[in-house]
């Protein structure tokens, strides 16, 4: 599966296309894509600093005053990352869900899937690992702990179908498996590669044994 992940497929509908514009000169809705587009692609460089919105504005070539007139703080901006990150990540696990034939292969292909996003999209996995949004407001960060939860219970349900399926197969599970507790690990797993790849410098792929690592975890 190739996931689409471009930002251009958020707010093309801000602006309507019988709007008169000068040539050259952006929508309303394409200028808010492009300063989210510019602000992931800040956030790819390795161990980088803090960035302002002076440094986004330069980046950019237009006045810090012109990014105000799109969003109303930098906070803002990084919601509209968060927003761009939660519907991806879950248009796919809805396509994951809807094709996938068993529960156990659809939380496989979910965790799969957390994976490749990060490796797809650096700077964004500095937003899913919150160390980007440290010193920033705190509900950012409660933002990406909620979208989270949002996923450990997909992955819950998933486990829960797999677990029932198997039962009614024939096949048995061990004794004590709690599709919770595995859910939760599985989470934690993708955490945890992501953090990895974030700390490398961008350098260490967060997908690096990662079929077999899921696999484990989900026996």
């Amino acid at each position: 599966m190739q996931p689409s992940h471009s930002l251009e497929t958020r707010d093309a509908a801000v602006a309507t296309e019988d709007t008169p514009r000068r040539a050259g000169r952006p929508k309303p809705g394409e200028r808010r894509v492009h300063i989210l587009q510019t602000l992931a692609s800040m956030l790819e460089t390795p161990r980088g600093e803090k960035i302002t919105t002076a440094a986004l504005a330069a980046r950019i070539g237009v006045s810090e005053a012109a990014l105000y007139r799109h969003f109303a703080s930098k906070a803002q901006m990084y919601e509209g990352l968060i927003d761009f990150i939660e519907q991806t990540l879950f248009a796919l696990i809805n396509q994951i869900v809807a094709k996938e034939p068993g529960g156990m292969l659809q939380a496989r292909a979910i965790a799969l899937m957390l994976i490749q996003f990060s490796a797809k999209n650096a700077g964004m996995t500095r937003v899913l690992t919150c160390e980007a949004l440290v010193g920033e407001h705190e509900r950012l960060a409660e933002r990406v702990n909620q979208m989270l939860d949002r996923i450990e219970a997909s992955l819950r349900q998933c486990l829960r179908v797999g677990l029932a399926e198997g039962r009614e197969s024939g096949a048995s599970a061990p004794g004590a498996y709690d599709p919770a507790v595995r859910a939760s690990l599985v989470v934690r797993y993708v955490i945890g590669c992501w953090h990895r790849y974030a700390q490398s410098g961008f350098t260490r792929s967060p997908g690096e044994h990662a079929e077999e690592q899921i696999r484990v975890i989900l026996l």
